[in-house]
């Protein structure tokens, strides 16, 4: 029987990076994977925010999938398990994004969905055949996918169950690397798949892994009446148009929805405008928020610093407005041109980017451009100014007390989040200390 080694790469800088994260979902890539696999493979899973890899591991094949600032860490793993006559297949965002560097390192590549290449690779495999490359034509059909193998989850992420119904965004934010890996296409699973699938899990909370969860308003409602007799809790992603159909946020929290996660980016117009982020209105985003509130449903806010508009000022005029509005949550990332987007191409075409670290595009530790309104010493201490004031104790009490959302578990998550936080506040100082030098060597 033919061992397959399927690894879910995560470099020890990007684990460091990520250890401020009190939630770390399950990535869902491998199990889904692995679902496809013939019946006559014996297969592992080792994901490496879960646990360690074993470098002696034996197995006739090795895949590896990888987002951008584990670029060189998996890279090495693949030289590893090739130097022992071990076949190595990659793929992921990185590979799809820069599939030309990624082949150097590999015996095949991935570029795009695996759905179908995945099974034409390892039919390839066993029959002595296999391409070096493998390039998803047009958009694979998601409605059939199979069930994860739930046996190959390994995060302790204090969720009962991650899955997915829809992938891609029908949106084309400069900044986003989601369509450049799927193009505009937005596809669903059928609902009844997912409902049941959904519905397997024994644990009572439940994350939709979605790029999108509100790409169609109507196949989400379809969605939500299908699950709600589970009982669950569940928590998602979604674009600003969540917020402006109550329909669909009646149906959401009927079905058991307790946060949404809302790519608001920036609360500046000029700055969404920039990356072609014009369908958020950030006048209206009071008001967002106040009515995804009164269907007793939490905001996560997805912020981003360092927009070619952005001055100084945002920092402190963002978290005032998370203030105001009573956000329970927010995550802050540094602005990163990740390779294949619109953004860096438009800032390599500037001479704006710094390095080509694929360590460095964290997006937490680390500026990788030039910034146009501040420097980077500014952009680093900006972001670390938000956070710190964001999960203090002053702003967790202010933006509770403005909150209609139960506070018995927004202020455990808030409390959380803040020691988190300030405990990996030492490490990141150093790290800003590095990414500020890199920025005064370019100029």
């Amino acid at each position: 029987m033919p061992k397959l080694l399927l690894i879910t790469a995560s470099s020890p800088e990007i684990r460091r990076v990520r250890s401020a994260r009190v939630l770390n979902f399950q990535q869902i890539t491998m199990p889904y994977l692995a679902a496809r696999v013939p019946a006559n493979w014996e297969v592992a899973h080792v994901d490496e925010e879960a646990g360690e890899l074993d470098w002696n591991s034996h197995a006739d094949l090795v895949g590896i999938t990888f987002h951008t600032p584990s670029a060189f860490h998996a890279y090495a793993i693949a030289a590893h398990f090739r130097s022992r006559g071990i076949p190595v297949a990659m793929g992921g965002p990185h590979v799809t994004l820069l599939p030309e560097e990624a082949a150097r390192h590999a015996d095949a590549i991935f570029i795009g969905e695996a759905e179908g290449l995945w099974e034409e690779f390892l039919k390839d495999f066993a029959a002595g055949t296999r391409r070096e490359v493998y390039r998803q034509a047009c958009a694979p059909s998601i409605a059939h996918v199979p069930e994860a193998r739930k046996d190959l989850f390994h995060r302790r992420d204090h969720t009962g169950g991650v899955l997915f119904a829809t992938r891609g965004c029908p949106n084309r934010c400069d900044f986003c690397t989601i369509s450049v890996m799927y193009g505009r296409g937005f596809r669903k699973r059928e609902v009844a798949r997912v409902a049941a699938e959904y519905g397997s899990f024994e644990g009572k909370v439940i994350v939709f892994w979605d790029d999108n969860i509100a790409g169609d308003l109507e196949y989400a409602k379809e969605l939500f009446r299908a699950i709600a007799p589970y009982g669950k809790w569940w928590s998602s992603q979604a674009s600003i148009h969540a917020g402006r159909d109550d329909e669909f946020l009646a149906a959401a929290a009927s079905s058991g929805c307790k946060q949404l996660f809302l790519g608001l980016e920036s609360i500046s117009q000029a700055s969404l405008a920039g990356v072609n982020k014009r369908f958020n209105r950030a006048d209206e985003y009071l008001e967002i928020v106040e009515r995804i509130h009164a269907h007793g449903i939490a905001v996560q806010a997805g912020i981003v610093f360092g927009f070619d508009q952005d001055t100084p000022d945002i920092f402190e005029d963002t978290i005032d407005f998370l203030e105001e509005a009573g956000v329970e949550n927010a995550t802050f990332n540094i602005l990163t041109p990740f390779p294949g987007t619109p953004l860096y191409q438009k800032m390599e075409a500037e001479g704006r980017i710094l390095t080509r670290d694929w360590r460095k595009y964290n997006s937490r530790e680390d500026v990788v451009f030039r910034p146009a309104r501040m420097s980077a010493d500014e952009l680093l201490s900006g972001y670390r100014y938000a956070n710190q004031r964001f999960y203090s104790l002053g702003s967790t009490a202010t933006r509770l007390w403005r909150s209609p959302v139960q506070w018995w578990w927004t202020l455990p998550l808030n409390l959380a989040y803040g020691h988190a936080w300030r405990k990996s506040a030492g490490s990141f100082t150093s790290a800003a200390s590095r990414s500020a030098s890199c920025a005064r060597a370019a100029k």
